[in-house]
């Protein structure tokens, strides 16, 4: 556990909650009843206002228009009960101990997936970023060293999320295995790590799933009568990851003419000018 106190970042001796703990170990807990129904109620009538009144954010060319319209990023800057939901105390306790008090939100999406599989790529086996300590396969983590977390992502949902929504899977304590899943076995059910198989993160409207960004972790394949998936989804990370609510087009600290004369892919990057991925799109 970490703190920031006195500017740097330092190891922390007070308690933490059980479920930062489990968090830090097997990369993901599920917080029950975090928002009562009434909170879910109205946080969720609001997510529906934004769907209405805002339309896909295309951030990527090239992707059929249909995979943007079950997203709306930015949910914090659209909606006042998003930004309050995102700040409740049940879940920042859980992951200052992790990421640091001064921990900040970099993506903020609300997603509302029909029952049908779409186009997105989260039904494969990911990582949202990172791995954030790369490392041999062949060289263990030195169990003395607390695994370091950079970044945090929440699920707050509005709906039930049984297994048959196609429920998030969690390869448990795959975050320390400083590995993106294997490419040849993204679609694989049968993914272990350490002989650790998935564990399908089931929940119910009002509950919060916090799972490290590090976790390997992919959309279930979803029951023949599923009700789909409706959620708010959060990352928060370390102060020191940029915010990602944004693109780097739209949100930067740069002037017209540093932009005009970056002309070749590195230079844009060099100064911050980077295409959507993870977090943002």
């Amino acid at each position: 556990m970490i703190t920031r106190r006195s500017g740097y970042l330092s190891l922390s001796a007070d308690p933490a909650p059980a479920a930062t703990e489990q968090l830090q170990r097997e990369g993901y807990v599920v917080l029950p009843g975090v928002l009562s129904p009434a909170e879910t109620k109205a946080l969720g009538e609001d997510i529906e206002r934004v769907f209405e009144e805002y339309p896909p954010d295309e951030r990527v060319p090239g992707l059929a228009a249909e995979h943007w319209v079950p997203f709306r990023y930015e949910m914090l800057n659209r909606s006042e009960a998003c930004q309050r939901a995102v700040a409740h105390p049940s879940i920042l306790q859980v992951i200052e101990p992790l990421l640091g008090e001064d921990c900040h939100v970099i993506a903020n999406t609300a997603w509302r997936q029909p029952e049908a599989e779409s186009d997105h790529g989260g039904r494969f086996w990911h990582i949202d970023s990172g791995p954030h300590v790369p490392r041999d396969p062949a060289v263990a983590w030195d169990e003395r060293i607390p695994y370091p977390v950079f970044a945090v992502a929440a699920h707050l949902f509005i709906w039930d999320c049984p297994i048959e929504a196609g429920a998030t899977g969690i390869i448990p304590g795959s975050h320390t295995s400083g590995q993106a899943p294997p490419v040849d076995r993204m679609g694989d059910d049968d993914l272990e790590w350490r002989e650790q198989g998935a564990v399908p993160v089931v929940a119910a409207a009002g509950d919060v799933a916090l799972f490290v960004s590090d976790v390997w972790h992919r959309r279930l394949a979803s029951g023949p009568h599923g009700p789909g998936r409706f959620f708010l989804q959060c990352h928060y990370g370390r102060r020191d990851l940029a915010q990602r609510l944004r693109p780097t087009s739209a949100a930067n600290h740069l002037s017209p003419e540093a932009v005009a004369r970056a002309q070749t892919k590195r230079e844009r990057t060099l100064i911050g000018l980077h295409r959507p991925f993870f977090y943002d799109g």
